[in-house]
């Protein structure tokens, strides 16, 4: 029986997940790229690491990450020379939240990783809504704030507003990760950053319209009026495989 794959950490997720040429013509299958794989790259080809140092980045052992990046350059070749269509999805990956010691110092999410901690014992589910002027954001991939409720046995404990910090579109899937968020309300949001809440585990309330602190109270009331089809017309994207362990 083969070893299970183990979990690849992840510090970005890829903001475009799909690359077509100008001549396209649909009839050419294109090259599936894992999201472990795009880290890989970038992380060796864009950062300059070492593969040593992408190992630690990923948590995985230094032939492992060598393997994966073997892996993913002879797909981009694949791409290149064939005229292939791209598209970035699936693999075995956990988006990291902040608390990885190996990761940059100077990364954004380790301080919201230290400063947004859950109180420990506490059943807490925290929720995120974007924010601004007391409404619910209506494009994701722009919002400048998160509003935040922890809840407790069905009632808000305590709320506290967020900046972003200047992180947009896809790193704002990352900066909820960061603040450890289980539930997000929103307005408009694109493909991509769907699938970089599926894969953290964020539950998404799309398409919600108003004041913030009605959502949410609604939300807990059951029966707050979203649409699970909610698209932003300004992303694109498609869902993939993520992991869970």
């Amino acid at each position: 029986m083969s070893r299970p794959t183990k979990c690849r950490t992840i510090c970005h997720f890829p903001q475009t997940l799909e690359f077509r040429p100008t001549e396209d013509d649909g009839a050419r299958e294109p090259v599936l790229l894992t999201v472990d794989e795009y880290e890989a790259i970038r992380l060796i080809d864009r950062e300059g690491l070492s593969q040593e140092q992408c190992s630690l980045r990923m948590q995985v052992a230094r032939t492992t990450a060598q393997k994966i990046y073997d892996s993913a350059r002879k797909k981009l070749a694949d791409v290149l020379v064939e005229g292939r269509p791209l598209k970035i999805q699936g693999g075995k990956y956990r988006l990291c939240d902040g608390g990885n010691r190996f990761c940059n110092r100077d990364c954004f999410k380790q301080t919201l990783y230290r400063t947004f901690q859950k109180p420990k014992g506490d059943q807490i589910v925290r929720i995120a809504v974007t924010y601004e002027n007391g409404q619910v954001f209506q494009h994701f991939g722009h919002t400048e704030q998160f509003k935040l409720y922890d809840v407790k046995d069905g009632a808000v404990v305590s709320t506290q507003v967020v900046s972003t910090d200047g992180q947009g579109h896809g790193a704002l899937a990352e900066v909820l990760n960061a603040l450890q968020a289980d539930v997000l309300i929103c307005g408009g949001i694109g493909g991509g950053a769907r699938a970089a809440l599926a894969s953290v585990g964020v539950r998404l309330y799309g398409g919600v319209t108003g004041e913030a602190d009605a959502a949410v109270a609604a939300l807990l009331a059951g029966d707050l009026a979203y649409d699970p089809d909610a698209q932003c017309s300004h992303h694109e994207g498609h869902h993939h495989g993520h992991c869970t362990d």
